[in-house]
Protein backbone atom coordinates (compact mmCIF):
# COMPACT_ATOMS: atom_id res chain seq x y z
CA UNK A 1 0.00 0.00 0.00
CA UNK A 2 1.26 3.47 -0.78
CA UNK A 3 -0.35 6.14 1.33
CA UNK A 4 0.39 9.52 2.87
CA UNK A 5 -0.08 9.39 6.60
CA UNK A 6 -0.60 12.31 8.92
CA UNK A 7 -0.55 13.01 12.62
CA UNK A 8 -1.03 16.31 14.43
CA UNK A 9 -0.67 17.13 18.10
CA UNK A 10 -0.03 20.18 20.22
CA UNK A 11 0.71 20.03 23.92
CA UNK A 12 0.18 22.76 26.52
CA UNK A 13 2.19 23.35 29.71
CA UNK A 14 1.22 25.26 32.84
CA UNK A 15 2.90 28.55 31.95
CA UNK A 16 4.02 28.28 28.32
CA UNK A 17 2.52 26.99 25.11
CA UNK A 18 4.45 24.20 23.49
CA UNK A 19 3.15 23.31 20.06
CA UNK A 20 4.37 20.13 18.44
CA UNK A 21 2.97 18.75 15.25
CA UNK A 22 3.90 15.43 13.71
CA UNK A 23 2.69 15.05 10.13
CA UNK A 24 4.10 12.45 7.81
CA UNK A 25 3.97 11.34 4.22
CA UNK A 26 4.77 7.67 4.58
CA UNK A 27 4.24 4.45 2.75
CA UNK A 28 2.72 2.88 5.82
CA UNK A 29 1.64 4.09 9.24
CA UNK A 30 -1.26 5.33 11.26
CA UNK A 31 -1.98 8.83 12.52
CA UNK A 32 -3.88 9.87 15.61
CA UNK A 33 -6.85 12.03 14.72
CA UNK A 34 -7.15 13.87 18.00
CA UNK A 35 -5.43 16.41 20.18
CA UNK A 36 -4.88 18.75 17.26
CA UNK A 37 -4.62 21.68 19.63
CA UNK A 38 -3.80 22.36 23.23
CA UNK A 39 -4.55 25.52 25.15
CA UNK A 40 -1.67 27.59 26.53
CA UNK A 41 -2.56 26.70 30.10
CA UNK A 42 -3.14 23.21 31.39
CA UNK A 43 -6.46 22.42 33.01
CA UNK A 44 -6.35 21.64 36.71
CA UNK A 45 -7.80 18.20 37.35
CA UNK A 46 -10.42 19.53 39.77
CA UNK A 47 -11.73 21.85 37.07
CA UNK A 48 -12.13 19.30 34.32
CA UNK A 49 -15.86 18.69 34.73
CA UNK A 50 -16.61 22.38 34.30
CA UNK A 51 -14.80 22.24 30.95
CA UNK A 52 -17.02 19.43 29.64
CA UNK A 53 -19.62 21.77 28.16
CA UNK A 54 -21.21 19.11 25.99
CA UNK A 55 -22.46 17.06 28.95
CA UNK A 56 -24.76 19.91 29.98
CA UNK A 57 -25.80 20.53 26.36
CA UNK A 58 -26.78 16.87 26.09
CA UNK A 59 -28.65 16.87 29.42
CA UNK A 60 -26.40 14.00 30.41
CA UNK A 61 -27.56 13.86 34.03
CA UNK A 62 -31.12 13.26 32.84
CA UNK A 63 -29.96 10.53 30.48
CA UNK A 64 -28.01 8.85 33.29
CA UNK A 65 -31.21 8.51 35.29
CA UNK A 66 -32.25 5.93 32.69
CA UNK A 67 -28.97 4.46 31.48
CA UNK A 68 -25.24 4.92 31.97
CA UNK A 69 -24.09 2.46 29.32
CA UNK A 70 -23.88 -0.53 31.65
CA UNK A 71 -23.57 -3.90 29.96
CA UNK A 72 -21.76 -2.43 26.95
CA UNK A 73 -18.03 -2.79 26.29
CA UNK A 74 -16.20 -0.47 23.91
CA UNK A 75 -12.93 -1.50 22.27
CA UNK A 76 -10.54 1.45 22.06
CA UNK A 77 -8.05 0.96 19.23
CA UNK A 78 -5.24 3.39 20.00
CA UNK A 79 -1.70 3.69 21.36
CA UNK A 80 -2.66 2.10 24.68
CA UNK A 81 -4.91 2.90 27.65
CA UNK A 82 -3.70 3.61 31.19
CA UNK A 83 -6.21 1.90 33.52
CA UNK A 84 -4.74 3.53 36.64
CA UNK A 85 -5.98 7.11 36.24
CA UNK A 86 -8.59 8.06 38.86
CA UNK A 87 -11.34 8.23 36.23
CA UNK A 88 -10.56 4.80 34.76
CA UNK A 89 -9.97 2.67 37.85
CA UNK A 90 -12.28 -0.31 37.54
CA UNK A 91 -13.40 0.72 34.06
CA UNK A 92 -10.85 -1.12 31.92
CA UNK A 93 -11.06 -4.82 31.04
CA UNK A 94 -8.16 -6.98 29.80
CA UNK A 95 -7.20 -6.10 26.25
CA UNK A 96 -4.74 -6.95 23.50
CA UNK A 97 -1.48 -5.43 22.25
CA UNK A 98 -0.79 -5.94 18.54
CA UNK A 99 1.71 -3.07 18.21
CA UNK A 100 4.79 -5.28 18.36
CA UNK A 101 6.76 -2.83 20.51
CA UNK A 102 7.75 -2.95 24.18
CA UNK A 103 4.96 -2.81 26.74
CA UNK A 104 1.36 -3.94 26.59
CA UNK A 105 -2.12 -2.52 26.06
CA UNK A 106 -1.97 -0.67 29.41
CA UNK A 107 1.07 1.37 28.34
CA UNK A 108 -0.25 4.57 26.74
CA UNK A 109 2.40 6.06 24.48
CA UNK A 110 1.26 9.69 24.68
CA UNK A 111 -1.96 9.99 26.68
CA UNK A 112 -4.22 9.90 23.64
CA UNK A 113 -5.77 6.47 24.14
CA UNK A 114 -6.42 7.14 27.81
CA UNK A 115 -8.18 10.39 26.93
CA UNK A 116 -10.43 8.55 24.49
CA UNK A 117 -11.24 5.88 27.07
CA UNK A 118 -12.08 8.50 29.72
CA UNK A 119 -14.32 10.46 27.35
CA UNK A 120 -16.28 7.27 26.78
CA UNK A 121 -16.40 5.65 30.22
CA UNK A 122 -14.56 7.84 32.74
CA UNK A 123 -16.14 8.08 36.18
CA UNK A 124 -15.00 11.63 36.94
CA UNK A 125 -13.38 10.45 40.17
CA UNK A 126 -10.35 12.28 41.45
CA UNK A 127 -11.21 15.29 39.36
CA UNK A 128 -10.81 13.28 36.15
CA UNK A 129 -12.88 13.31 32.98
CA UNK A 130 -16.53 12.39 33.33
CA UNK A 131 -17.35 9.97 30.53
CA UNK A 132 -20.62 10.25 28.66
CA UNK A 133 -21.25 6.53 29.27
CA UNK A 134 -19.73 5.94 32.73
CA UNK A 135 -21.39 2.57 33.08
CA UNK A 136 -19.65 1.17 30.01
CA UNK A 137 -16.36 -0.75 30.10
CA UNK A 138 -13.25 -0.24 28.00
CA UNK A 139 -11.29 -2.95 26.20
CA UNK A 140 -7.90 -1.50 25.16
CA UNK A 141 -6.49 -2.66 21.83
CA UNK A 142 -2.99 -1.25 21.41
CA UNK A 143 -1.95 -0.71 17.82
CA UNK A 144 1.08 0.86 16.14
CA UNK A 145 0.23 4.55 15.80
CA UNK A 146 2.41 6.82 13.70
CA UNK A 147 4.56 8.34 16.45
CA UNK A 148 5.26 4.88 17.87
CA UNK A 149 6.23 3.64 14.42
CA UNK A 150 8.57 6.56 13.78
CA UNK A 151 10.39 6.25 17.09
CA UNK A 152 10.19 2.57 17.93
CA UNK A 153 9.60 0.52 14.79
CA UNK A 154 10.31 2.51 11.58
CA UNK A 155 10.48 -0.64 9.45
CA UNK A 156 7.28 -2.18 10.76
CA UNK A 157 3.96 -2.04 8.93
CA UNK A 158 0.83 -0.70 10.56
CA UNK A 159 -1.27 -3.08 12.63
CA UNK A 160 -4.75 -1.55 12.37
CA UNK A 161 -6.17 -4.60 10.61
CA UNK A 162 -4.90 -6.86 13.41
CA UNK A 163 -6.27 -4.44 15.99
CA UNK A 164 -9.74 -4.47 14.42
CA UNK A 165 -9.77 -8.27 14.30
CA UNK A 166 -8.71 -8.44 17.94
CA UNK A 167 -11.50 -6.04 18.86
CA UNK A 168 -14.03 -8.11 16.93
CA UNK A 169 -12.97 -11.26 18.75
CA UNK A 170 -13.44 -9.56 22.11
CA UNK A 171 -16.76 -9.02 23.88
CA UNK A 172 -16.91 -5.40 22.70
CA UNK A 173 -20.07 -4.37 20.86
CA UNK A 174 -18.62 -1.01 19.80
CA UNK A 175 -15.20 -0.35 18.26
CA UNK A 176 -13.72 3.14 18.61
CA UNK A 177 -10.97 3.96 16.09
CA UNK A 178 -9.59 7.44 16.76
CA UNK A 179 -6.86 7.23 14.15
CA UNK A 180 -6.59 7.19 10.40
CA UNK A 181 -4.50 6.73 7.30
CA UNK A 182 -4.76 7.95 3.77
CA UNK A 183 -5.35 5.31 1.16
CA UNK A 184 -7.30 2.10 0.79
CA UNK A 185 -5.74 -0.95 2.42
CA UNK A 186 -7.14 -4.36 1.57
CA UNK A 187 -6.15 -5.97 4.88
CA UNK A 188 -7.90 -3.26 6.87
CA UNK A 189 -10.91 -3.34 4.54
CA UNK A 190 -11.21 -7.10 5.09
CA UNK A 191 -10.97 -6.61 8.86
CA UNK A 192 -13.73 -3.98 8.74
CA UNK A 193 -15.97 -6.32 6.76
CA UNK A 194 -15.25 -9.06 9.28
CA UNK A 195 -16.33 -6.72 12.07
CA UNK A 196 -19.56 -5.83 10.28
CA UNK A 197 -20.35 -9.49 9.71
CA UNK A 198 -20.03 -10.08 13.45
CA UNK A 199 -22.47 -7.32 14.32
CA UNK A 200 -19.96 -4.79 15.64
CA UNK A 201 -20.58 -1.04 15.43
CA UNK A 202 -17.48 0.89 14.32
CA UNK A 203 -16.79 4.61 14.71
CA UNK A 204 -13.73 6.39 13.30
CA UNK A 205 -12.62 10.01 13.05
CA UNK A 206 -12.75 11.53 9.57
CA UNK A 207 -9.49 13.43 10.10
CA UNK A 208 -8.13 16.87 10.90
CA UNK A 209 -6.80 17.98 7.51
CA UNK A 210 -9.72 20.14 6.35
CA UNK A 211 -7.58 23.29 6.21
CA UNK A 212 -4.86 21.52 4.27
CA UNK A 213 -5.74 18.82 1.75
CA UNK A 214 -9.01 17.48 3.19
CA UNK A 215 -7.94 14.02 2.11
CA UNK A 216 -10.20 11.03 2.63
CA UNK A 217 -9.09 9.11 5.73
CA UNK A 218 -9.50 5.40 6.38
CA UNK A 219 -10.93 3.46 8.14
CA UNK A 220 -13.59 6.19 8.46
CA UNK A 221 -14.25 6.05 4.71
CA UNK A 222 -14.82 2.29 4.50
CA UNK A 223 -18.51 1.54 3.81
CA UNK A 224 -19.12 -0.27 7.11
CA UNK A 225 -17.54 2.37 9.37
CA UNK A 226 -19.31 5.42 10.81
CA UNK A 227 -17.21 8.51 9.98
CA UNK A 228 -17.37 11.16 12.72
CA UNK A 229 -16.70 14.90 12.34
CA UNK A 230 -16.02 17.39 15.16
CA UNK A 231 -18.11 20.38 16.27
CA UNK A 232 -17.74 23.18 18.82
CA UNK A 233 -20.11 24.46 21.51
CA UNK A 234 -21.98 26.58 18.96
CA UNK A 235 -22.57 23.60 16.70
CA UNK A 236 -20.02 24.68 14.10
CA UNK A 237 -17.88 22.10 12.38
CA UNK A 238 -14.28 22.68 13.46
CA UNK A 239 -12.12 24.24 10.76
CA UNK A 240 -9.80 21.26 11.07
CA UNK A 241 -12.61 18.69 10.76
CA UNK A 242 -12.58 17.05 7.34
CA UNK A 243 -15.74 17.06 5.27
CA UNK A 244 -17.13 14.96 2.46
CA UNK A 245 -19.12 11.83 1.75
CA UNK A 246 -17.33 9.90 4.50
CA UNK A 247 -18.99 12.04 7.21
CA UNK A 248 -21.98 10.22 8.72
CA UNK A 249 -22.30 11.89 12.11
CA UNK A 250 -20.78 14.74 14.10
CA UNK A 251 -20.04 15.11 17.80
CA UNK A 252 -18.44 17.64 20.14
CA UNK A 253 -14.70 17.80 19.45
CA UNK A 254 -13.53 21.33 20.30
CA UNK A 255 -12.42 22.54 23.75
CA UNK A 256 -12.44 19.04 25.17
CA UNK A 257 -10.32 18.17 28.27
CA UNK A 258 -7.45 15.97 27.13
CA UNK A 259 -4.42 14.48 28.86
CA UNK A 260 -1.45 16.69 27.98
CA UNK A 261 1.02 13.81 27.61
CA UNK A 262 2.04 10.37 28.78
CA UNK A 263 2.93 11.60 32.30
CA UNK A 264 -0.77 11.97 33.21
CA UNK A 265 -0.10 14.93 35.48
CA UNK A 266 -2.56 17.39 33.98
CA UNK A 267 -5.23 17.93 31.37
CA UNK A 268 -5.12 20.43 28.53
CA UNK A 269 -7.80 21.88 26.28
CA UNK A 270 -7.79 19.70 23.19
CA UNK A 271 -9.67 19.32 19.95
CA UNK A 272 -9.95 16.79 17.17
CA UNK A 273 -12.13 14.22 15.48
CA UNK A 274 -10.63 11.70 17.91
CA UNK A 275 -12.50 13.28 20.79
CA UNK A 276 -15.65 13.53 18.67
CA UNK A 277 -15.40 9.84 17.81
CA UNK A 278 -15.18 8.92 21.49
CA UNK A 279 -18.32 10.91 22.28
CA UNK A 280 -20.14 9.26 19.37
CA UNK A 281 -19.09 5.83 20.66
CA UNK A 282 -20.33 6.73 24.13
CA UNK A 283 -23.65 7.88 22.67
CA UNK A 284 -24.02 4.50 20.99
CA UNK A 285 -23.21 2.76 24.28
CA UNK A 286 -26.01 4.65 26.05
CA UNK A 287 -28.57 3.81 23.38
CA UNK A 288 -27.51 0.17 23.16
CA UNK A 289 -27.54 -0.21 26.94
CA UNK A 290 -31.11 1.11 27.01
CA UNK A 291 -32.06 -1.33 24.21
CA UNK A 292 -29.90 -4.42 24.79
CA UNK A 293 -31.82 -6.61 22.33
CA UNK A 294 -31.09 -4.32 19.38
CA UNK A 295 -28.51 -4.97 16.69
CA UNK A 296 -25.76 -2.56 15.65
CA UNK A 297 -27.92 -1.59 12.66
CA UNK A 298 -30.80 -0.55 14.88
CA UNK A 299 -28.61 1.44 17.26
CA UNK A 300 -27.03 3.30 14.37
CA UNK A 301 -30.34 3.95 12.63
CA UNK A 302 -31.69 5.56 15.78
CA UNK A 303 -28.51 7.64 16.08
CA UNK A 304 -29.02 8.87 12.52
CA UNK A 305 -32.68 9.65 13.00
CA UNK A 306 -32.23 11.39 16.35
CA UNK A 307 -29.17 13.43 15.34
CA UNK A 308 -29.50 17.20 15.68
CA UNK A 309 -29.98 19.38 12.61
CA UNK A 310 -31.29 22.86 12.00
CA UNK A 311 -34.99 23.39 11.43
CA UNK A 312 -34.50 24.29 7.78
CA UNK A 313 -32.51 21.17 6.89
CA UNK A 314 -34.22 19.41 3.99
CA UNK A 315 -35.51 15.89 4.64
CA UNK A 316 -33.53 13.40 2.58
CA UNK A 317 -30.37 15.48 2.56
CA UNK A 318 -27.00 14.93 4.21
CA UNK A 319 -24.44 17.52 5.19
CA UNK A 320 -20.86 17.19 4.00
CA UNK A 321 -19.85 18.66 7.36
CA UNK A 322 -22.25 16.93 9.78
CA UNK A 323 -23.64 13.98 7.84
CA UNK A 324 -26.96 13.09 9.48
CA UNK A 325 -26.32 15.60 12.25
CA UNK A 326 -24.86 15.91 15.74
CA UNK A 327 -25.28 12.98 18.14
CA UNK A 328 -28.13 13.38 20.65
CA UNK A 329 -28.51 10.20 22.75
CA UNK A 330 -30.98 11.97 25.01
CA UNK A 331 -33.35 12.66 22.14
CA UNK A 332 -33.97 8.93 21.89
CA UNK A 333 -33.50 7.88 25.51
CA UNK A 334 -35.63 10.66 27.01
CA UNK A 335 -38.11 11.34 24.20
CA UNK A 336 -38.12 8.26 21.98
CA UNK A 337 -36.88 10.00 18.81
CA UNK A 338 -35.83 7.50 16.15
CA UNK A 339 -37.10 4.09 15.14
CA UNK A 340 -34.86 0.98 15.17
CA UNK A 341 -36.26 -0.54 11.97
CA UNK A 342 -34.95 -3.72 10.38
CA UNK A 343 -32.31 -5.38 12.60
CA UNK A 344 -30.46 -6.81 9.62
CA UNK A 345 -30.47 -3.85 7.22
CA UNK A 346 -27.42 -1.60 7.43
CA UNK A 347 -28.25 2.13 7.49
CA UNK A 348 -24.74 2.74 6.15
CA UNK A 349 -24.84 0.59 3.02
CA UNK A 350 -28.58 -0.07 2.61
CA UNK A 351 -27.62 -3.73 2.33
CA UNK A 352 -28.42 -6.68 4.53
CA UNK A 353 -25.80 -7.71 7.07
CA UNK A 354 -23.78 -10.72 5.85
CA UNK A 355 -25.18 -13.93 7.25
CA UNK A 356 -28.57 -12.45 8.10
CA UNK A 357 -31.83 -13.67 6.53
CA UNK A 358 -32.13 -12.33 3.02
CA UNK A 359 -28.45 -11.39 2.73
CA UNK A 360 -26.53 -12.54 -0.36
CA UNK A 361 -25.46 -16.13 0.15
CA UNK A 362 -27.93 -16.80 2.97
CA UNK A 363 -30.35 -19.69 2.85
CA UNK A 364 -33.34 -17.37 2.82
CA UNK A 365 -34.21 -15.16 -0.11
CA UNK A 366 -34.52 -11.43 0.32
CA UNK A 367 -38.16 -11.71 -0.70
CA UNK A 368 -38.88 -13.73 2.41
CA UNK A 369 -37.31 -11.17 4.66
CA UNK A 370 -38.54 -7.75 3.69
CA UNK A 371 -37.09 -4.91 5.75
CA UNK A 372 -39.43 -3.24 8.20
CA UNK A 373 -38.15 0.13 7.09
CA UNK A 374 -35.93 1.00 4.15
CA UNK A 375 -32.64 2.65 4.98
CA UNK A 376 -33.36 5.22 2.30
CA UNK A 377 -36.73 6.28 3.67
CA UNK A 378 -37.44 8.34 6.78
CA UNK A 379 -38.93 6.41 9.64
CA UNK A 380 -42.46 7.31 10.58
CA UNK A 381 -42.65 9.78 13.42
CA UNK A 382 -38.92 10.37 13.64
CA UNK A 383 -37.91 13.88 14.49
CA UNK A 384 -34.90 16.01 15.22
CA UNK A 385 -36.65 18.89 16.96
CA UNK A 386 -36.70 19.39 20.71
CA UNK A 387 -39.80 19.31 22.84
CA UNK A 388 -42.88 17.80 21.28
CA UNK A 389 -41.11 15.60 18.71
CA UNK A 390 -42.16 17.57 15.66
CA UNK A 391 -39.61 18.97 13.23
CA UNK A 392 -37.26 17.65 10.59
CA UNK A 393 -37.97 14.21 9.29
CA UNK A 394 -35.26 11.64 9.83
CA UNK A 395 -32.34 11.60 7.44
CA UNK A 396 -31.20 8.09 6.65
CA UNK A 397 -28.62 6.38 4.51
CA UNK A 398 -29.31 6.33 0.83
CA UNK A 399 -30.40 9.96 0.84
CA UNK A 400 -28.57 12.36 -1.41
CA UNK A 401 -25.95 14.79 -0.18
CA UNK A 402 -27.34 18.25 0.27
CA UNK A 403 -26.72 20.54 -2.67
CA UNK A 404 -27.48 23.56 -0.53
CA UNK A 405 -24.99 25.48 1.57
CA UNK A 406 -23.96 23.15 4.39
CA UNK A 407 -23.44 26.21 6.55
CA UNK A 408 -27.17 26.24 7.24
CA UNK A 409 -27.02 23.00 9.24
CA UNK A 410 -26.60 23.23 12.98
CA UNK A 411 -26.64 21.82 16.45
CA UNK A 412 -29.60 20.50 18.40
CA UNK A 413 -28.41 18.81 21.61
CA UNK A 414 -30.57 17.64 24.50
CA UNK A 415 -33.54 19.97 24.88
CA UNK A 416 -31.89 23.09 23.44
CA UNK A 417 -31.89 24.05 19.77
CA UNK A 418 -29.17 26.23 18.30
CA UNK A 419 -29.18 27.09 14.60
CA UNK A 420 -25.68 28.04 13.53
CA UNK A 421 -23.58 28.80 10.50
CA UNK A 422 -21.10 26.11 9.52
CA UNK A 423 -18.74 28.20 7.44
CA UNK A 424 -16.07 26.63 9.62
CA UNK A 425 -14.95 26.43 13.24
CA UNK A 426 -13.36 29.22 15.18
CA UNK A 427 -10.14 27.39 15.93
CA UNK A 428 -6.97 27.50 13.87
CA UNK A 429 -5.16 24.22 13.24
CA UNK A 430 -1.40 24.59 12.75
CA UNK A 431 0.13 22.01 10.51
CA UNK A 432 3.59 21.19 9.22
CA UNK A 433 4.53 18.44 6.77
CA UNK A 434 7.73 16.50 6.57
CA UNK A 435 8.95 13.56 4.55
CA UNK A 436 9.15 10.25 6.36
Amino acid sequence: MTAGMSRAKERGALHTLRRGLLCTLAAVGVGILGITSMAPAAVAADGVRSKQWYLDAMNATTVWEKTTGSGISVAVIDGGVNPSTPALKGQVLPGVDVSGIAGDETDDYDGHGTTIAELIAGTGKGGGIQGLAPGAKIIPIRTLVEEMREKEAPDRLHTVDKAIRAAVDSEAKIINISLGQEGWDNDTKDAVEYAASKGKLMFAGVGNDAEDLNNVDYPAAYPDVVGVAATDAAGKAGKFSEHGDEVHLAAPGVDIPTWCDETFKQYCDGQGTSQATAIASASAALIWSANPDWTANQVLRVMFESAGRSEDAKPGSLSSYLGHGIVRPGAHINRGVGKPGDPNLSPLTNERTPGSPGAPGSSESSASSEPSGSASAPASGASNAPGDGEGDKAVTAGASKSTEDDSQLGLILGGAAVVVVLAGGAFFFLRKRRAA
